[in-house]
């Protein structure tokens, strides 16, 4: 958990630039997990340096190019002038932007802080206030198209708050992704997020259930999958993600569920939707059920399985 990282020494963190280059052409990126390495590595490729730091030391191992991996947060914040954080969930969010010895307190003046985790809105326009209050600009701009997305550079980007520093943060967005989308004021990226969340949980958990009473009755999980594609039935889950081992190759179905979006992420994210409807009294007929799925199968301790897993469970449900 990021409450166990070093946020930065006691001691005042040098402002002196990268040693290899300007501040101008180096990006801070924090949270190198299965989405933030691949995504560090785009940046890479297209020719920025980095400054990086992870909980675990080891993540520098997933990377390919000109970069540094410094020891606390507040070092990275000190060394750029725009950062990117890819991080886990709310909690972590803050703890690393607001800790006393976090990105806040240590930054520099006009820094882009660049926060591509989802989190839940209120939380991030109150950072985007702190921010602002610090002379920062903050964008909210959490990510679609999972770790496939996130390897190929073709990551969909909704971004919330202000046009200029959306602008700003051009060339970092497009080197990571291929739709980069401004959604309006600080907190609209993480309100698209959480509803394309919710549909993409309740997509999944639909051709799950499908594909598990075809196959159980005996068709082909190929054939089956191929007729979804060319019939209303088609989703992404299905065509791009298919939740049957073999179908689609290289994606975590074929791969023993591991890696790609984890049911403990998923259900976080469900949980974000959940509680800002019941907090602005919207109903969900499905919402709430689709959480209780989640929970099942992080209650059977397959949390870190990827969440097209629902159709192994209900694969082992059925032959209890």
């Amino acid at each position: 958990m990021f409450s166990q990282i070093r946020l930065a020494a006691q001691t005042p963190v040098s402002r002196r630039s990268y040693s290899t280059g300007s501040a101008k052409d180096t990006v801070g990126f924090i949270g190198l997990g299965n989405m933030g390495a691949p995504m560090a590595n785009n940046l890479l490729k297209a020719g920025h340096k980095l400054v990086c730091y992870d909980v675990n030391p080891e993540a520098k191992s997933k990377l390919q190019g000109d970069f540094k991996l410094v020891s606390t947060v507040g070092e990275v914040a000190a060394s750029v002038d725009r950062l990117v954080t890819m991080l886990p969930s709310s909690p972590h969010v803050k703890d690393v932007y607001g800790s006393k010895n976090g990105v806040f307190a240590n930054m520099r003046k006009n820094a882009l802080l660049i926060d591509t985790s989802t989190i839940d809105p209120i939380t991030t326009k109150q950072l985007a206030k702190d921010a602002q209050s610090r002379g920062a600009t903050w964008l909210d701009a959490p990510v679609s198209g999972g770790t496939g997305g996130a390897t190929a550079g073709t990551l969909t980007f909704m971004v919330g708050g202000p046009k200029e520093g959306f602008d700003r943060a051009q060339d970092i967005l497009s080197a990571m992704g291929k739709n980069i989308v401004h959604c309006g004021d600080s907190g609209n990226g993480q309100v698209v997020k959480v509803a394309n969340n919710l549909a993409l949980a309740i997509h999944m958990i639909g051709t799950c259930e499908a594909m598990n009473l075809g196959v159980s009755l005996g068709m082909d999980p190929k054939l089956l999958a191929s007729i979804f594609t060319t019939s209303s039935a088609n989703s992404w889950s299905n065509e791009k993600y298919n939740p049957v081992p073999g179908v689609n190759e290289n994606v975590p179905a074929s791969k023993g569920y591991n890696g790609g979006f984890a049911v403990d992420l998923m259900a976080k994210d469900v949980g974000l939707a959940v509680d800002a409807a019941n907090a602005a009294h919207i109903p969900l007929l499905l919402g709430n059920r689709v959480q209780e799925v989640y929970r099942l199968i992080q209650d059977a301790g397959k949390g870190g399985k990827d969440f097209s897993y629902v159709y192994q469970y209900l694969q082992d449900v059925r032959n209890k």
